[in-house]
């Protein structure tokens, strides 16, 4: 798959994993992986490049002793997640029209 694709396939994922409650790294690896697999490094780079794009926001908190960060969506990520279903039934008929020989010949 394209790299850029996946890329932002990837991102709109994890935006959408911490989408209803906020969430941390183990924790979005954990839900999103009956779905996608993911390890934490690549996990741990998108969501750095969420937070400096103002989509989502880290706040740290304490949990049985330890310090984990929680990571939790802005309005800017909210909006990212809408133009991604939007523009979904472009990527289908695109799909479609890249795949219509193997209909026919199928």
């Amino acid at each position: 798959m394209d790299i850029q694709l996946k890329r932002g396939l990837l991102e709109v994922c994890v935006l959408a994993a911490i989408k209803s409650e906020d969430s941390y790294g183990y924790k979005i690896i954990k839900d999103m992986k009956p779905y996608i697999p993911l390890s934490e490094s690549t996990l741990y780079t998108i969501l750095k490049r969420l937070e400096s794009a103002n989509m989502l926001t880290v706040r740290t908190a304490e949990h049985d002793g330890r310090l984990r960060k929680y990571y939790h969506i802005t309005g800017a990520g909210q909006k990212r997640i809408e133009d991604f279903k939007n523009q979904w039934n472009e990527i289908l008929s695109i799909y479609q029209f890249v795949t219509k020989e193997d209909e026919r010949n199928g």
